[in-house]
């Protein structure tokens, strides 16, 4: 068995203490969902959930189906959960209906023709039942800017510290409710143009999700025509520090790492600009450049190490980083040592949408082709790359997220893995959602929630058996609010 000094275990287990400590003040209704999932990818993008979601299910008997719930229009931003409610961002077209995507569109990049007014929509379900406690529409119009037609008008995956919800819609705002769904404040940022860099004429839309940490509510916006992060001030919505950068487009998420003394990083992805600021100044502490030059994985934060992935051109790189670096950090591919403060890296690991995870001593990384690759977290060393079951005839957006010792990894035709962490690649179960999945599943208690293209699914363990009847899961209830 892998194993790490027991000081680096014991200041893994106090980083994660703090993440789940963070996220989850307030009682749950159930039980079962006394722990939350705050933001995209969980307790600061760690991707690791507590309690033992079910290892089988099956949608069309309901067996280990709580509840389903239609989520009407069209949105990749996945399901949040805080306190026995579940947040879920949408758009919905007000004329004809929404284009569902089928997995891979990608063509030449080109852009949806979707030019017709939208509702960008916040919802409120209850996480027992999946009623629908509330709706919100932040606004209405025709989109300000276009999306990849595998992308959507609502990416962005709310976020919460148990007091606020934010919910960025890209070019259609920031909006800042309360739990009962009062409007406190937002921001117009103006078009935020998304797409590859040098190729102005391709819209792919906005999807770095928010962040919610000590009082600030935190978005990365690397943008065609700007570069920047912003902290506002959870409370007021008044800007609290603007820092520029020195990037291409970027669709991740950023995450918190704190230094030795204690400090809170704001920890940014980016193709020349994977960087660490000084939250309480702004200062760039390190950064290092090179990789896939459409970033999209959100940085994980383990411990003292920052896991960074990318894979888009010439390379798909994994990098360690160590939280308490210095300057340009930087790899020479042909040097002989690497710079002070780079763990280690390897440049063909990497993944291009989804975001790695780490489980005890491993890095687990799923790329878009179903090849789920393990490495050891000291050094990158491989333990095994083998395949999906489940990614035999389909591609990956949504990032694996884990508990109870498994990986649960979706791909875009529904297909869900659930691969026992350890140095041995041990596939446990293959379940099908019979739809399309672009968004990434959350976790909470013993319950997995997974977005489909049309539905919001509660997987937990019930009474029902495989042969019950089609249509067993109970159905949310009605839209209750405007």
């Amino acid at each position: 068995m892998l194993r790490r000094s027991r000081a680096r275990s014991a200041a893994w287990v106090a980083t994660v203490a703090v993440a789940v400590l963070f996220g989850f003040l307030g009682s749950a209704r159930a039980a079962d969902t006394a722990s939350g999932w705050p933001s995209f990818r969980g307790p600061n993008g760690s991707g690791i959930g507590e309690g033992s979601p079910p290892v089988t299910w099956n949608v069309e008997t309901g067996e280990n189906v709580r509840w389903k719930t239609a989520i009407p229009g069209l949105g990749h931003a996945s399901p949040i959960v805080h306190a026995g409610r579940v947040f879920v961002a949408t758009a919905v077209p007000l004329e004809g209906e929404a284009t569902h995507v089928t997995g891979w569109q990608g063509g030449a990049g080109e852009s949806a023709n979707d030019a017709v007014e939208h509702e960008w929509r916040l919802v409120c379900l209850d996480a027992d039942s999946g009623e629908t406690l509330w709706t919100r529409a932040a606004r209405k119009g025709v989109p300000k800017s276009k999306r990849h037609v595998k992308a959507s008008h609502a990416n962005c995956t709310p976020a919460t510290d148990g007091n606020i919800v934010a919910v960025s819609f890209g070019s259609e705002g920031l909006y800042v409710y309360d739990l009962e769904g009062e409007l406190l404040w937002n921001h117009d940022l103006g078009v935020m143009l998304s797409g590859p860099a040098s190729y102005d004429e391709l819209e792919w839309g906005y999807s770095s999700s928010p962040i919610v940490y000590d009082g600030h509510v935190l978005l990365q916006c690397d943008l065609q025509d700007r570069s920047f992060w912003v902290a506002y001030d959870a409370k007021t919505g008044k800007e609290v520090r603007r820092v520029e950068r020195a990037d291409d487009p970027t669709w991740a998420t950023p995450s918190i790492a704190i230094d030795g003394d204690g400090k809170a990083l704001v920890v940014c992805n980016g193709y020349k600009q994977m960087a660490a600021y000084e939250l309480a100044t702004g200062k760039k502490r390190w950064h290092l450049g090179g990789g896939g030059d459409v970033p999209v994985p959100r940085p994980v934060v383990v411990g003292n190490r920052v896991v960074f992935s990318n894979a888009h051109g010439r390379m798909s790189p994994v990098y360690v980083v160590d939280v308490d670096s210095e300057g340009d950090v930087t790899p020479t591919p042909d040097a002989d040592a690497m710079p002070e403060g780079l763990v280690w890296w390897q440049p063909k690991r990497g993944s291009y949408m989804p975001t790695p995870i780490v489980v005890g001593d491993a890095v687990y990384v799923a790329d878009d082709n179903g090849v789920l690759t393990a490495l050891y977290l000291e050094n990158g060393a491989i333990l095994y790359k083998k395949r999906l079951p489940g990614g035999r005839q389909s591609t990956y957006s949504a990032s694996p997220v884990s508990a109870d010792g498994r990986l649960y990894v979706t791909s875009e035709s529904g297909a869900i893995d659930v691969i026992r962490a350890g140095e041995d690649f041990e596939p446990l179960a293959l379940n099908r959602m019979n739809e399309t999945c672009m968004a990434t599943p959350a976790i909470a208690g013993d319950r997995l929630f997974v977005r489909t293209s049309t539905q919001l699914y509660c997987i937990g363990e019930t009474k029902a058996k495989s042969g019950d009847a089609a249509g067993a899961a109970k159905e949310g209830g009605a839209d209750t609010g405007g």
